[in-house]
């Protein structure tokens, strides 16, 4: 009997603190991860809050996850796609972003970057080219 890896796209749209879907999907990402599926990321709308930099949860009372997404290169996450004019749309760019990266071991373990910035109209595509998709 042959195995067949599924595509898993887990897509992102609320904001990181207040619920606890942001974190939720973060673990059950490394989870399906940990088990050699084809794990996706996706994040547009609020959720590409998620990913910004220097995140300070003193103020919800909830612990600041995101230094987390930095191990999803050392899961074989390497495909994290951010809409585009979900960043637009609330003011930010890439740079507003974390730097994510993940080890190519065919190119001398060179870090190579796992976020690909892409238009709604490519987050759309990338949603039904996977085989699963979860919405958190």
């Amino acid at each position: 009997m042959s195995e067949t890896i599924k595509k898993f796209l887990y897509l992102n749209r609320k904001a990181p603190y207040g619920t606890i879907y942001a974190w939720e999907s973060l673990e059950v990402v490394l989870i399906g991860a940990a088990f050699d599926q084809d794990v996706s990321l996706a994040f547009m709308d609020d959720g590409v809050y998620q990913l910004t930099k220097g995140q300070d949860t003193t103020g919800v009372g909830m612990k600041n996850f995101s230094p987390t997404y930095a191990a999803l290169g050392d899961y074989e996450v390497k495909k994290i796609f951010v809409e585009k004019e979900s960043l637009d749309e609330r003011g930010l760019t890439l740079d507003d972003l974390q730097h994510l990266v993940w080890e190519d071991e065919d190119d001398d373990w060179a870090e190579k970057d796992s976020i690909r910035l892409v238009s709604r109209e490519e987050m759309t595509a990338i949603m039904d080219d996977a085989d699963v998709v979860f919405s958190f």
